[in-house]
């Protein structure tokens, strides 16, 4: 019984800070404490101490909801899935470039119509 009194005593946290105004919010560490305002203070008190930084969070962990597997695998496809992006479908362009940078005028050509214009 005394086991399931610990166990339900301290609750993890996870503790996030921002460096600078311009910096992004970082995942920093985890934690465990039997409330909110002792999270914090423990957080503080580990983290401000090394680091110099503007803000920091702390979120107890089952406020944090994350994706089920069902839903990354739905996600993971739907980010893999850029198939539109391959150019497969276009490998006669390259021919077809070369074509025309061949039948382009070049420098010569060009100067030699200036030349002809003034006779």
């Amino acid at each position: 019984m005394e086991k399931q009194n610990e166990s339900t005593f301290y609750q993890e946290y996870e503790v996030f800070s921002k460096k600078n105004e311009k910096s992004p919010i970082q995942h920093q560490f985890s934690l465990l404490a039997p409330n909110d305002e002792m999270a914090l203070n423990m957080a503080q008190e580990n983290f401000m101490r090394r680091e110099k930084v503007l803000d920091v969070w702390v979120v107890q962990r089952d406020n944090i909801r994350s994706m089920t597997s069902e839903e990354r695998q739905q996600w993971t496809y739907r980010l893999n899935n850029k198939e539109y992006r391959n150019t497969k479908g276009y490998g006669y362009l390259r021919k077809k470039w070369s074509e025309k940078e061949q039948g382009m005028l070049d420098e010569k050509e060009i100067m030699s119509w200036k030349e002809v214009k003034k006779s």
